[in-house]
């Protein structure tokens, strides 16, 4: 090009513009005399018309327009100088060739402009003025034409002459690309390879310049690139060729090779992955629609030839991120971290795909390993981008990265992956060698950044992963002392790793097997010094930036050694804490339990040992080693003693009633109990609690035995692991009814259920019927009941049932196991009139068994039957009436309550039968009813007061007159319960209550004057309190006539009244009443018109 520009002159180049070239370029753009808006024509020979007029206009303005004359000079040295023929009986090549011509002039031209360009001195006093623009820069408008250029460039001169599956054919692509493909003469010279060659030469020639080649490359990069393969690696004829046949010299396919090599580098890497994998194409298309078109398969060369590229581009330097952004970017997902990305973060398939690519090692590395070694620091990377989106599309490929080539080859990802994923937290383990550089006080090991991405990295791999491949927990099992060591420091201070670490620990232990479970809690606890541990010279500190950082302790002082005791103490006390809050949430798992158990027995074990042999026995050595041993063994044994007993207690205080979560963890457990009192036996230590521990545990077995739960065959072989211990207990142990419980209980488990005693059915019942001790029965009872029938049977049996769903058949202890009381758990789930007769009945006879779990089952069954409508049910009304009446007068809370529930329900499904009955119990006078029972009927009143809602209204008369009637029973338990249905009941009437409201209202000043006892009192101003609440801005309205009475009611209580409570009461009720007059008198104000239409 330099001696292109020495021929033609200084001159010519002075003076001819880009404006000129750009012109030219438009008249070749132009419509011409097709009578059409569009260039996308449909018709052939009105495409070729307007080709050939606008090749004739563009000669006839150099010949006839002197101001064209410059330009048509400088095209003419151009063509001189090119390689290649421009005259042909193709009118599509003849216009390509022009359109070459004049992107090539464009170019010389924007170059020649730069060089000469010299801009002026900014000047100083203006420094906010813009610099002057390079002559060389183009316009939008300028950049659209030379867009429009380029691609009529490539759809003519690349697209056509491409071989079929090479590229995205052009007819598949415009309308108009499909009338370009029938209007090429392919057999007109020069020959198609020869065209394709010389445009993508010409085209790479004028991308030599930045802001050409950036429209170039921009959208024709696959055009380009898909030429360049066809050039430079498609196989060629092996037979003589015809001596007037043109093809590409060697040396013209090895500058194809090079030049696809040169723009791969250049271009954008995610664009040049992208475009490759369009030319490698996917899999073979099938087509069962004889009308739908099915695009050619890539040739193999190709497919060869992209997979190599590939595998090029990501063995570059970030190779990994182009890879990713290129796939990403290229299935729909726009730009990384675009709106998109949260979807292409959450499609797990592409995210498996580009797991595939990049853990399929490639054929141009010499080995996997040297592959891994070269892209794991890349993939690694990935977790670590600030921004938020992209970051998340990365993250989530990492994660699935990490995976698979942990799951394809271990050996290599634990080297490349996991070790440098993991190397913070071994280089402070105890097991790591410290080197005497590091081992300076205040010497930092890990920095506060190197923490946080380790433990971000690990929560993304293990947690969010959620594979437990054996690598990966294998490679985390030595750390997880120095994790957990980290999870307790962070619980003293605000610290955004705390819940990391305690949801990779609660994932790792609950994918580890239970023994290196255990012994990993062993470890935590100190009780195994064998588990990797933090470093005896390592502690934790706070960083700067609010994170963490581990440095080696300062040494310790002579004089600081008790500081130094009093440090190590607490810390293992705090340790033990944690580990018990850690714990409480692994209950569901059954790993809480099975620690539980292993700490039982290790009290066991401390009650065996003989500790005066170990003071007592002589002592002698020959070596200092020996002795050093023999006083480090006496004290840690009480170390570990008094560490066993504080564990325990902590267990035993963190953990809830569901900490066992099968059988053989409740037999564990009794089996413990049952060995530490054989224990004590032996050792004369028998004391008070370890008595009620054993009648506890026995307690426990006889409430399994007794039917709280359906035992089977293989379960009770369970249970015959007590046989021994129970056979020792009934030998050895002092207490006559323990040892006559003992036997039963062998009985019972030997016979499976076929033969039980009543001392077993009388521990069962001891064991769900404990008192209070303070004798709390009424608050406490029901909750102690249901927690244990609820609970901790309920969900033994939902946990075993979620294992053995499909067996439906019934074990032979069934004649042992109450219908009743695994009643609730068959019909939960049932739709309305799926119950049987016999279901019925068997509900009805339960609900007079003598045994207080099984009639209150029953009885809620029967309650939840009604609730849901079941026909069957509903038909006998009178006799489930009846049937909750009789269980009203039962003394146990479990019972009555649930009783006063199903009659609540019943009277909500049919109140005009059940409601008389129930206010002539509950208006009764002692001799009919005791008052009790009035008690529990005015419950179910209110109940039923508050299911009715407005529909209330309906009974108002007859509810009214018994609760007025009852303000006036002797007995002031039933005036103040008369007292707080009638305010439950007032507060639902609103307007209704206007016709009897002096009543009301003389009824409440009475006994809120009168009344001796303070309760009543209470409940008086209290129904006040509720009225107003209930009524709200309707009461000047419904208690117009007795709102000043009862204003001076609440004053007189408050002056005068001597209880406090009741004060309380009438000042919220003054309170209620000022805030409605306030709202009556000083309305808010609206901003809004009022239109009224006149007639």
């Amino acid at each position: 090009m330099a001696a292109l520009w020495q021929t033609a002159g200084s001159g010519v180049l002075e003076t001819c513009g880009l404006e000129r070239i750009l012109e030219a370029l438009k008249l070749l753009l132009s419509p011409g005399g097709s009578g059409s808006s569009s260039l996308q024509i449909t018709k052939h020979d009105v495409l070729l018309t307007t080709l050939k007029s606008n090749l004739s206009a563009l000669e006839d303005k150099f010949l006839k327009d002197p101001h064209w004359k410059k330009l048509k000079l400088l095209r003419d040295e151009i063509a001189n100088e090119a390689e290649w023929r421009q005259d042909c009986m193709d009118v599509t090549w003849r216009f390509t060739s022009q359109t070459l011509l004049l992107l090539l002039c464009l170019k010389e031209t924007m170059i020649r402009l730069a060089v000469e360009f010299n801009p002026g001195k900014p000047n100083p006093r203006t420094p906010e003025a813009a610099p002057a623009l390079s002559p060389d820069t183009l316009s939008i408008s300028q950049q659209k034409t030379v867009q429009s250029v380029l691609q009529f460039v490539v759809t003519l001169g690349v697209c056509p002459y491409l071989i079929p599956g090479v590229g995205v054919p052009v007819r598949y692509r415009t309308e108009f690309g499909a009338v370009v493909q029938d209007v090429v003469c392919l057999s007109a010279a020069p020959s198609a390879p020869r065209r394709l060659y010389t445009s993508c030469k010409v085209l790479l020639n004028v991308a030599q310049h930045a802001s050409l080649g950036s429209l170039i490359f921009c959208r024709h990069f696959g055009d380009i690139a898909a030429g360049l393969c066809q050039l430079g690696f498609c196989p060629t004829k092996r037979k003589p060729l015809n001596p007037e046949e043109e093809v590409l010299t060697e040396d013209e396919r090895a500058l194809s090779r090079k030049a696809l090599r040169d723009i791969l580098d250049q271009v954008y890497q995610p664009l040049a992955v992208r475009e490759l994998l369009i030319l490698q194409g996917g899999p073979p298309q099938s087509c069962t629609d004889g009308k739908t078109q099915v695009m050619c398969r890539a040739p193999a060369w190709l497919r060869r030839l992209c997979g190599q590229l590939l595998s090029e581009r990501l063995m570059r330097p970030s190779g990994v991120q182009a890879v990713v952004r290129g796939i990403l970017e290229g299935a729909g997902a726009g730009a990384a971290g675009g709106s998109d990305a949260e979807a292409t973060a959450a499609d797990w398939k592409k995210c498996d795909l580009i797991a595939k690519i990049l853990a399929s090692c490639p054929q141009q590395s010499l080995s996997p390993e040297d592959y891994y070694r070269d892209i794991c620091p890349q993939i690694l990377d990935l977790f670590h981008f600030q921004d938020k989106l992209t970051g998340l599309q990365f993250q989530r490929v990492a994660t699935t990265t990490f995976i698979t080539m942990s799951r394809e080859r271990p050996q290599l990802a634990a080297k490349y992956l996991l070790q440098p994923v993991l190397a913070p937290l071994h280089r402070c383990s105890n097991t790591a060698e410290v080197s005497e550089c590091d081992m300076v006080p205040g010497t930092i090991l890990v920095t506060e950044e190197e923490l946080s991405r380790c433990i971000e990295d690990v929560y993304k791999v293990y947690v969010v992963g959620n594979e437990p491949l054996t690598v990966l927990v294998d490679s985390l099992l030595p750390v997880l002392g120095v994790l957990f060591s980290l999870y307790c420091f962070t619980k003293h201070s605000v610290s955004h790793i705390r819940s990391l670490c305690q949801e990779i620990l609660l994932w790792m232990l609950g994918k580890l097997e239970r023994k290196k479970a255990i012994t990993s809690l062993k470890g935590f606890a100190g009780l195994d010094k064998t588990v990797p541990s933090l470093h005896s010279l390592c502690h934790f500190r706070a960083a700067t930036q609010g994170g963490i950082m581990i440095t080696i302790k300062e040494a310790v002082c002579d004089e600081d050694e008790d500081e130094a005791l009093y440090q190590k103490v607490s810390s293992e006390q705090c340790q033990v804490e944690h580990l018990g809050d850690l714990l409480s949430h692994c209950q569901e798992c059954g790993l809480a339990g099975d620690f539980f158990i292993f700490c039982l027995k290790e009290l066991t074990h401390m009650a065996v040992e003989n500790e005066a042999e170990l003071k007592t026995k002589p002592f002698s050595s020959e070596s200092l080693l020996e002795l050093e041993q023999h006083q480090t063994l006496l004290v840690e044994g009480p170390e570990r003693k008094l560490l066993v007993l504080q564990l325990t207690a902590v267990l035993c205080e963190r953990m809830s009633e569901q900490i066992f979560t099968n059988i053989t963890q409740v037999v564990d457990f009794v089996a413990a109990t049952l060995q530490r009192a054989c224990a004590s036996l032996a050792h004369q230590a028998e004391s008070t609690v370890e008595s009620q521990t054993l009648s506890m545990s026995m307690g426990l077995v006889a409430v399994m035995l007794g039917g709280a739960i359906q035992l089977k065959s293989s379960e009770f072989a369970i249970l015959k692991q007590l046989l021994p211990l129970l056979e020792k207990v009934s030998n050895t142990y002092p207490d006559p009814v323990i040892q006559e419980l003992a036997v039963d209980l062998r009985i019972t488990i030997s016979t499976h259920g076929a033969f039980s005693t009543e001392a077993v059915s009388v521990a069962a019942q001891s064991t769900l019927n404990k008192k209070d001790p303070e004798g709390k029965r009424e608050e406490q009872q029901q909750t102690s009941y249901e927690r244990y029938s609820n609970v901790s049977c309920n969900h033994l049996e939902q946990q075993r049932s979620h294992c053995t769903s499909n067996q439906t058949s019934l074990t032979p202890n069934a004649p042992l196991v109450p219908q009743e009381v695994r009643e609730p758990s068959i019909t939960t789930n049932q739709k309305s009139g799926s119950i049987t007769t016999e279901q019925l009945q068997e509900a009805l006879l339960s609900a007079y068994d003598p045994q207080i779990p099984t009639r209150a089952a029953a009885l809620r069954t029967l309650s939840r039957w009604i609730e849901q409508r079941e026909p069957k049910a509903l038909e006998m009304q009178e006799k489930l009436l009846k049937i909750f009446l009789e269980n009203l007068e039962h003394e146990d809370t479990f019972i009555y309550l649930s009783a006063i529930q199903g009659v609540a329900l019943l009277s909500d499904v049919y109140p005009e039968k059940i409601l008389p009955g129930l206010l002539a119990q509950y208006d009764g006078g002692k001799d009919k009813h005791t008052l009790e029972t009035r008690m529990k009927v005015g419950e179910i009143l209110m109940r039923i007061v508050r299911a009715l809602g407005d529909m209330v209204s309906k009974y108002r008369e007859p509810l009214i007159h018994t609760f007025l009637r009852g303000a006036r029973d002797p007995d002031s338990a039933h005036r103040a319960s008369s007292l707080s249905n009638l305010g439950e009941l007032c507060q639902r009437l609103d307007f209704m209550l206007g016709s009897v409201v002096h009543e009301v209202t003389a009824c409440l000043i009475a006994v809120a004057k009168t009344d001796h006892e303070a309760e009543v009192r209470r409940a008086a101003v209290h129904v006040i309190v509720l009225l107003l609440r209930g009524l709200s801005q309707k009461a000047t309205e419904v208690l117009r006539d007795v709102l000043k009475d009862l204003y001076h009611l609440l004053k007189h209580v408050v002056r005068l009244e001597p209880d406090d409570v009741a004060k309380l009461h009438a000042q919220l009720a003054l309170e209620e009443l000022d805030e409605i007059m306030r709202n009556f008198l000083f309305p808010p104000q609206k901003l809004e018109k009022k239109i009224m239409v006149l007639p």
